[in-house]
């Protein structure tokens, strides 16, 4: 599987390692990939066309470790990439979210966009975690 978290903005190095720490792990499971644009209108630019869209926003479908390792699951056997887009501290544009093939939510809370990626890249580990019947996801079976 091929996997790209796109995001708006650059991390500050205390999330820098942690993102790292992740996507080094993803690397087991897909071809991880990070891009990161200065400014929000060059995002589609930074996403292949044909690559499956996930936006992530405060008014998307919240899902559980469990449920985004389900779409994971899906998301492999279309063989297409996927890329998980993350916007800047002023959110994804409206036009951007509509475009989006899917619209996550990670909660009501206002996370820091920086910590949005971390918690991006943890979530996405722990759904592989999951579907390969790994120890690392303590949850409910």
């Amino acid at each position: 599987m091929q996997l790209a978290l796109v995001a708006v903005g650059a991390l500050r190095p205390a999330c820098r390692e942690l993102c790292d720490d992740y996507v080094r792990r993803l690397g087991h499971y897909a071809r991880v990939t990070e891009r990161e644009v200065k400014e929000a209108k060059r995002l589609r630019a930074a996403i292949p066309a044909g690559t499956l869209v996930v936006a992530t926003t405060r008014d998307g479908q919240p899902w559980s470790s469990r449920d985004l390792a389900a779409r994971l699951e899906r998301w492999q056997l279309t063989a297409r990439p996927v890329a998980v887009v993350i916007g800047g501290s002023n959110g994804l544009d409206p036009a951007f979210l509509t475009s989006a093939d899917h619209r996550w939510s990670l909660g009501p809370l206002t996370l820091p966009h920086e910590l949005a990626r971390v918690v991006v890249a943890e979530q996405l580990y722990r759904a592989f975690t999951i579907l390969k019947g790994e120890p690392y996801h303590k949850g409910k079976r």
